[in-house]
């Protein structure tokens, strides 16, 4: 007979004092984060390769995890960037002809301290009502600490809410990707975290690809005459970005046209001079919907934020920082919350959600082939002007 070995323990302690025993999965340790929850039924791979995700404890509401495991083709970036994982069922078993390794695998490489076997649909619940909060997951030796020395771990951790995470998930070198097929110009990308589906999604629409750190400079990136720039999604706080939001301004007044998604979407709203803030407990998974005000046609979408630009959802505004008039030009069908921002006066647009979709759904990829129209528009109108 084969002998069997009882997981370990762990613990979930949000910091209002809740706490939720389970099993140790992945890591074992001690690991401190924002806890949110994603309603994705598949895409769990993405999830967690997703840099956006950089500071957070993912909580899954689908009950069973890691059933197809983990493979190297649908990697969103180089590692696993949530800082802890909670699920209800573990799968025990891999069963996908592309898995490469198992989930629980993966998350022990890359040190990913995790949690099974609890009621998530409960956590879900009480995060919906009182907002996400700062937790931590507990196992091996940190499991045998006492529950007010855990709780206290819990509540020194760092707030979400100004906090700056760009130069933790950003390249550190410049590279490129080339244009697929025939192309049509460059597209300066600064990357706050972005994921590799969306360089290839630019990439198939002609543009060869410069993906810059986060700390370059917007001498560095006019220097480089790119046909436009592209701001990426990325975790943290938009109010704590005060230097991506001067070069984003430098860059629109010298006429480059601009496509944001997710992050890209907030700091277009602050170069404009409009505010951000906190959502109680943000939108994340690949089932938001989102009505596109243009159309009236309403797209599911993938998303993955915990904050908003505060911009009223009818009507054209004037730009408090000079940029003539914005609209909005997306918003969410749950909760009304600002999902797209177009700009009237200047080649600038940009949307909360992540059009990609690596996992599904599809419906918002249209978006790239508007930016690309956007610049080869643009490109026309300045060459016809400079004849004139």
């Amino acid at each position: 007979m084969t002998s069997f070995t009882p997981p370990s323990p762990a613990v979930l302690v949000l910091e209002d004092g809740n706490r939720y025993v389970g099993h140790a999965y992945g890591a074992t340790g001690r690991t401190l984060g924002e806890v949110v929850f994603a309603t994705g039924m598949t895409g769990y791979q993405e999830t967690l390769t997703d840099p956006s995700y950089a500071g957070q404890i993912v909580l899954m509401t689908a009950p069973h995890i890691g059933n197809t495991g983990v493979n190297r083709e649908d990697m969103e970036s180089a590692r696993v960037w949530v800082a802890g994982y909670v699920v209800r069922d573990a799968s025990r078993v891999v069963s996908n002809f592309r898995a490469d390794r198992s989930l629980d695998d993966e998350l022990v490489q890359d040190g990913v301290v995790g949690i099974s076997g609890i009621d998530t649909r409960a956590v879900t619940r009480h995060i919906r009502s009182a907002g996400s909060m700062r937790g931590g997951v507990f196992s091996g030796e940190d499991f045998e600490l006492s529950g007010a020395e855990q709780l206290s771990l819990v509540r020194a951790g760092a707030q979400m809410a100004g906090l700056n995470l760009s130069s933790q998930v950003s390249t550190t070198e410049q590279y490129t990707v080339p244009a697929v097929g025939e192309r049509v110009g460059s597209v300066a990308v600064l990357d706050l975290g972005v994921k590799t589906s969306t360089l290839n999604h630019l990439a198939a629409r002609g543009f060869d690809v410069v993906v810059l750190p986060q700390s370059v400079t917007s001498a560095e990136v006019l220097a480089l005459e790119p046909s436009a720039l592209f701001f990426s999604n990325g975790p943290g706080d938009p109010a704590a970005s005060d230097a991506h939001v001067a070069l984003l301004q430098d860059v629109l007044r010298a006429g480059v046209p601009y496509f944001g998604i997710c992050f890209g979407n907030q700091l277009l709203g602050r170069a404009l001079g409009f505010e951000t803030y906190k959502l109680p407990f943000g939108h994340r998974g690949i089932n938001q919907p989102v009505l596109d005000k243009a159309t009236g046609r309403v797209e599911i979408t993938s998303q993955n934020h915990g904050f908003a630009v505060d911009l009223p959802i009818e009507g054209r505004h004037e730009t408090p920082a000079g940029f003539g008039l914005a609209e909005v030009s997306h918003y969410s069908l749950n909760d009304e919350v600002v999902e797209g921002i177009n700009c009237i006066d200047i080649p600038a647009f940009s949307v909360q959600y992540h059009p990609e979709s690596a996992s599904g759904p599809h419906d918002a990829v249209y978006l790239f082939d508007r930016f690309r129209d956007l610049v080869t528009g643009h490109a026309t109108t300045s060459s016809t002007k400079e004849n004139n």
